[in-house]
Protein backbone atom coordinates (compact mmCIF):
# COMPACT_ATOMS: atom_id res chain seq x y z
CA UNK A 1 0.00 0.00 0.00
CA UNK A 2 1.38 3.17 -1.01
CA UNK A 3 2.25 6.15 1.86
CA UNK A 4 -0.60 8.57 0.71
CA UNK A 5 -4.20 9.82 1.52
CA UNK A 6 -6.88 9.96 -1.75
CA UNK A 7 -10.31 11.13 0.00
CA UNK A 8 -11.55 11.92 2.91
CA UNK A 9 -15.73 12.00 3.59
CA UNK A 10 -17.00 13.29 6.24
CA UNK A 11 -21.23 12.24 7.35
CA UNK A 12 -23.15 15.08 7.68
CA UNK A 13 -26.55 15.53 8.50
CA UNK A 14 -27.42 17.76 6.15
CA UNK A 15 -25.74 17.78 3.21
CA UNK A 16 -26.93 21.26 1.41
CA UNK A 17 -26.27 22.93 4.41
CA UNK A 18 -22.91 21.88 4.98
CA UNK A 19 -22.35 22.28 1.09
CA UNK A 20 -23.35 25.48 1.25
CA UNK A 21 -20.64 26.71 4.46
CA UNK A 22 -17.49 25.36 2.36
CA UNK A 23 -18.50 26.86 -0.23
CA UNK A 24 -18.99 30.31 1.65
CA UNK A 25 -14.92 29.72 2.98
CA UNK A 26 -14.38 30.27 -0.77
CA UNK A 27 -13.74 26.16 -1.20
CA UNK A 28 -14.91 25.34 -5.36
CA UNK A 29 -17.01 22.11 -5.76
CA UNK A 30 -15.73 19.50 -8.00
CA UNK A 31 -17.77 16.84 -10.09
CA UNK A 32 -21.20 19.16 -9.69
CA UNK A 33 -22.99 16.18 -11.08
CA UNK A 34 -23.05 13.72 -8.54
CA UNK A 35 -25.93 13.67 -7.14
CA UNK A 36 -26.53 13.25 -3.39
CA UNK A 37 -22.28 13.93 -2.64
CA UNK A 38 -20.02 17.17 -2.52
CA UNK A 39 -16.68 16.79 -3.52
CA UNK A 40 -13.71 19.97 -3.13
CA UNK A 41 -10.22 19.05 -4.09
CA UNK A 42 -8.14 20.11 -1.46
CA UNK A 43 -4.55 19.96 -2.78
CA UNK A 44 -3.59 16.38 -3.84
CA UNK A 45 -6.62 15.33 -1.47
CA UNK A 46 -10.03 14.95 -2.19
CA UNK A 47 -12.64 16.01 0.45
CA UNK A 48 -16.04 14.84 0.06
CA UNK A 49 -19.52 15.18 2.52
CA UNK A 50 -22.01 12.51 2.07
CA UNK A 51 -25.03 11.99 4.12
CA UNK A 52 -24.51 10.55 7.72
CA UNK A 53 -27.07 7.43 7.46
CA UNK A 54 -25.98 6.82 3.93
CA UNK A 55 -22.44 7.00 4.33
CA UNK A 56 -23.14 4.31 7.63
CA UNK A 57 -25.13 2.09 5.36
CA UNK A 58 -22.79 2.78 2.63
CA UNK A 59 -20.23 1.09 5.30
CA UNK A 60 -22.60 -1.67 6.67
CA UNK A 61 -22.34 -0.10 10.31
CA UNK A 62 -24.59 1.35 12.38
CA UNK A 63 -24.76 5.29 12.59
CA UNK A 64 -24.94 4.96 16.86
CA UNK A 65 -22.44 4.26 18.91
CA UNK A 66 -19.39 3.58 18.71
CA UNK A 67 -19.54 1.62 15.34
CA UNK A 68 -19.68 5.17 13.37
CA UNK A 69 -17.88 7.82 14.06
CA UNK A 70 -19.12 10.16 10.88
CA UNK A 71 -16.49 10.22 8.52
CA UNK A 72 -14.37 7.46 6.70
CA UNK A 73 -10.83 7.92 5.53
CA UNK A 74 -10.34 6.81 1.56
CA UNK A 75 -7.68 5.10 0.02
CA UNK A 76 -8.59 5.31 -4.00
CA UNK A 77 -6.88 2.33 -5.71
CA UNK A 78 -5.43 1.88 -9.21
CA UNK A 79 -7.72 -1.27 -9.74
CA UNK A 80 -10.32 -3.47 -8.52
CA UNK A 81 -7.64 -6.26 -7.81
CA UNK A 82 -5.14 -3.61 -6.02
CA UNK A 83 -9.01 -2.85 -3.63
CA UNK A 84 -8.66 -6.70 -2.39
CA UNK A 85 -4.54 -6.86 -2.50
CA UNK A 86 -4.85 -3.58 0.01
CA UNK A 87 -7.76 -5.47 1.91
CA UNK A 88 -6.09 -8.64 2.24
CA UNK A 89 -2.86 -6.77 3.26
CA UNK A 90 -4.34 -4.73 6.24
CA UNK A 91 -6.35 -7.40 7.48
CA UNK A 92 -3.02 -9.84 7.55
CA UNK A 93 -1.69 -7.29 9.82
CA UNK A 94 -4.37 -7.09 12.37
CA UNK A 95 -7.44 -4.45 10.47
CA UNK A 96 -10.83 -5.71 10.46
CA UNK A 97 -12.26 -5.86 7.30
CA UNK A 98 -15.76 -4.71 8.18
CA UNK A 99 -17.26 -4.93 4.69
CA UNK A 100 -15.40 -7.06 1.71
CA UNK A 101 -15.26 -5.48 -1.32
CA UNK A 102 -18.10 -5.07 -3.89
CA UNK A 103 -19.26 -3.21 -7.18
CA UNK A 104 -21.16 -0.46 -5.80
CA UNK A 105 -24.32 1.87 -7.11
CA UNK A 106 -21.95 4.73 -7.84
CA UNK A 107 -19.86 2.27 -10.77
CA UNK A 108 -16.78 1.80 -8.82
CA UNK A 109 -15.49 -1.29 -6.37
CA UNK A 110 -14.82 -0.63 -2.90
CA UNK A 111 -14.70 -1.83 0.53
CA UNK A 112 -13.75 -0.79 3.96
CA UNK A 113 -11.57 -1.94 7.49
CA UNK A 114 -11.21 -0.60 10.83
CA UNK A 115 -7.51 -0.29 11.02
CA UNK A 116 -5.62 -0.49 14.93
CA UNK A 117 -7.46 1.95 16.35
CA UNK A 118 -10.90 1.43 14.98
CA UNK A 119 -10.55 4.43 12.40
CA UNK A 120 -12.81 3.48 9.42
CA UNK A 121 -11.23 3.47 6.23
CA UNK A 122 -12.74 3.13 2.55
CA UNK A 123 -10.61 1.20 0.13
CA UNK A 124 -12.25 1.78 -3.64
CA UNK A 125 -11.26 2.13 -7.27
CA UNK A 126 -13.28 5.22 -8.90
CA UNK A 127 -13.26 4.87 -13.19
CA UNK A 128 -13.54 8.78 -12.61
CA UNK A 129 -11.08 9.80 -10.74
CA UNK A 130 -7.89 9.67 -11.74
CA UNK A 131 -4.70 9.14 -9.69
CA UNK A 132 -1.24 10.27 -11.29
CA UNK A 133 2.21 9.20 -11.06
CA UNK A 134 2.84 10.72 -7.42
CA UNK A 135 -0.75 8.98 -5.58
CA UNK A 136 -2.50 12.25 -5.34
CA UNK A 137 -6.57 11.84 -6.69
CA UNK A 138 -7.85 14.41 -9.27
CA UNK A 139 -11.34 15.06 -9.55
CA UNK A 140 -12.85 16.28 -12.71
CA UNK A 141 -14.53 19.37 -13.00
Amino acid sequence: MEQRLSLITLGVRDLARSTVFFESLGWRRSVKDAPGVSFFQCGSIAFGLFPLDELAKDAGVSVKGSGFEGFSIAYNARSKAEVDEVLAEVQSLGAEVVKQAEDVFWGGYSGYFRDLDGHLWEVAWNPGFEIDADGAVKLPD
